[in-house]
């Protein structure tokens, strides 16, 4: 099942139950998959272009959360998590801290990466591997771990 199909189901499954946030969140995702449909990419929508989408959302969300909540906005930072909740339905089952590590040190390892000096070449090594699986300053952090403790 494509994610415009999923997408299309849980747009009938929250209209039925009258969960208008959730409607609200995936008519978002759905919005995202039009708009790529319209841009003139004369192809079809790939799996990455999938993540990279629910990716980018999730990525707003968490902004917006930290945002929100510096501005002591709990309100708006409640309802942002809760989007980001419905998000993460749609996102690969992402990583715990110490799997990333793991995964980090082995990648390190298998291309020699040593110092600081290296992390050019380590963090774009493991973004390709762990693209939304793990988020991205996690990933940063662990690669500066590795490489610092080193």
């Amino acid at each position: 099942m494509t994610l415009k199909d999923k997408i299309n189901e849980e747009i009938k499954t929250a209209m039925k139950s009258g969960d208008k946030l959730r409607l609200e969140t995936i008519r978002s995702i759905r919005a995202l998959i039009l708009e790529f449909e319209k841009s003139g990419a004369n192809r079809e929508l790939t799996e990455e272009d999938e993540l990279k989408m629910i990716s980018s959302s999730v990525k707003k969300r968490k902004d917006s959360i930290e945002q929100y909540t510096s501005a002591s906005r709990i309100d708006l930072a409640k309802k942002e998590e809760d989007e980001l909740t419905i998000l993460m339905e749609f996102m690969p089952k992402q990583m715990d801290d110490s799997e990333v590590e793991a995964f980090v040190k082995n990648i390190a390892a298998s291309i020699k990466a040593v110092s600081k000096q290296d992390f050019g070449k380590l963090m774009p090594a493991v973004m390709k591997e762990l693209k939304g699986k793990a988020d991205g300053k996690l990933i940063k952090s662990l690669v500066e771990k590795v490489l610092g403790g080193n």
